[in-house]
Order: structure tokens, then C-alpha cells, then sequence
């Protein structure tokens, strides 16, 4: 039985409803998923309540963004308590600061000329995590960049003229933050930034497992972190990072699957 272990919804950049996950992943013949939105859980409660009517797991997931030396660093956070107040009021405040960050980014693509409203960025994200897909989104519609790519490349991507950066934890932050809720880190696709060099400072920290399999890792690769993750004691997990139909990771739902066998070794490492 196979399953994806990092989905994400329209509760942060997804395309697709939580329920259309389940129907999708099902569909795709899953034995389980894991909903993996960016700093939020709140996509998680609708995906079990519709696992449960379609006989489908669905593991509680969250994708923390972090920081280390310029580079954006991604910790998966699995089986957290989705109850654990210290970890609902970080999440609180990673919402509000995404919103004075797009107050900020708004601004100053006003003072370039581009007439941009706080309310549609916000109905474009809808119940999603409020981020810059949403803003480019908002320019697309404007007529200011002929795609949203363009937007990243010209006006909101980093040290671009509208680009702000917002609030992130250091890796270190991110799996403590997640083990104080119970939950089991791992260190997201590793072939897209340098955090291996951190591999020793995040073992010490409590990560648990690395994401061997991933859309952005060849097959070379995908070896190397599983022998990397094996000599280390760390679980080797895997995901298709689906976010929708042409999303940037071009990725089919269910596209990168690891064994149940991996849920379990999560599962063990979970803190009751």
C-alpha cells in the first residue's frame, strides 16, 4: 500500500479543496495522504472528516517555512496535536505576519503605480495561507505581468522593488516548535537548498526523517537520500508536493509515493 506524504490545499497554495484530495487520492488507489499546508493546519480537519466517509487516512501534516543563511529551508511536521495551544498561537501569529507583509508589499506596488486592493488579494487566497501566489495573482488580473511568474521575476520575487521578506523561524525553531506538539520533523527536499550542511545541527534539534523521494529529485538522487537518511537513522519519506494541475512542480497527485511502512515508522517516533 503506498502513500503521499506532502499534499498541499487551497488552505495555503493548493489548487484543490481538501475533499477533492481525498477523492483524488483514492481515485489514484492511496492507502493513505498526508495534508501538508504551509503554516496552517486548518486544511486538516476537513481532509479526515472526508477520509472517514471515503475509508481513506489521512495523517495530519503541516510544512513550516524556515531560515538559514538566505536560504529558505522547509520542515514537514507530521502527526502534530491539533489542539496544542503554544502550537496554535505560533501559527496565529505567522497569520498575522503574512498580513502586515502584504500590507507592506501592496504599498509599494502603489508607489510604483500599480493599484492593487488588500480585499482581493484576500479573495484570491480565499481560506488559504496569505502569501505572494496570491499577490501575483492580483497583478495577473491588473494586466501589469502577462503571468504570474513574470510578477515574481519583475516585482515580488527577492530583491525584486515590491519584495518584503516575512517573519520565518530558524530550522532549528521549526523542529522544536513541532516536537513540543508531538509531532515528528522532516527535513523537506533537500536537493532544492543546501540544508544538508545542517544535517548535524537538525538531528541534535529532533529532526526524524529526510524527504528522499521528491518530484525535484532525480533518480541519483533519490538513492543518495535514502542511503543519506538510512546512515543516519532518519526515516526516509517521501511526496509529490502536489499543489494542483500546473502548479510550478508539474507533479500528478500520488506521483511520488513511499510504503505505508514509512507511516508507521512516523508513527513510533510520534510523541503521545
Amino acid at each position: 500500500m503506498q502513500v503521499d506524504l506532502h499534499i498541499h490545499t487551497t488552505y495555503s497554495d493548493g489548487i484543490d479543496s481538501p475533499e477533492k484530495i481525498v477523492s483524488l487520492a483514492k481515485s489514484a488507489g492511496l492507502g493513505a495522504i498526508a495534508i501538508t499546508d504551509h503554516d496552517t493546519l486548518d486544511g486538516v480537519i476537513p481532509a479526515v472528516t472526508a477520509g472517514l466517509q471515503q475509508h481513506l487516512e489521512v495523517i495530519p501534516g503541516i510544512e513550516l517555512g524556515s531560515e538559514y543563511g538566505g536560504e529558505e529551508i522547509h520542515i514537514l511536521g507530521y502527526l502534530i496535536k491539533l489542539n496544542h495551544k503554544e502550537f496554535l498561537e505560533k501559527l496565529s501569529l505567522f497569520r498575522k505576519t503574512r498580513i502586515d507583509r502584504m500590507k507592506k508589499m501592496i504599498q509599494k506596488l502603489r508607489n510604483l503605480g500599480f493599484e492593487i486592493e488588500l480585499d482581493r488579494v484576500f479573495k484570491i487566497s480565499g481560506s488559504g495561507s496569505l502569501g505572494r501566489p496570491h499577490l501575483a495573482t492580483a497583478l495577473l488580473e491588473t494586466g501589469a505581468v502577462k503571468s504570474t511568474a513574470e510578477a515574481f521575476d519583475l516585482y515580488i520575487g527577492a530583491g525584486r522593488p515590491a519584495y518584503v521578506p516575512r517573519y520565518k523561524l530558524t530550522p532549528t525553531e521549526a523542529i522544536q516548535l513541532i516536537r513540543s506538539a508531538g509531532g515528528v520533523p522532516v527535513l523537506a527536499h533537500p536537493g532544492l537548498n543546501h540544508s544538508l550542511d545542517l544535517l548535524g545541527e537538525l538531528k541534535a534539534a529532533g529532526l526524524a526523517g529526510l524527504e528522499a523521494y521528491h518530484p525535484a529529485h532525480n533518480q541519483e538522487k533519490t538513492a543518495y537520500y535514502v542511503r543519506l537518511a538510512g546512515a543516519n537513522g532518519l526515516i526516509a519519506t517521501g511526496g509529490s508536493d502536489y499543489h494542483g494541475p500546473g502548479h510550478l512542480t508539474g507533479c500528478r497527485l500520488g506521483s511520488n509515493t513511499v510504503p505505508y511502512s514509512i507511516v508507521a515508522d512516523l508513527k513510533k517516533n510520534a510523541i503521545v
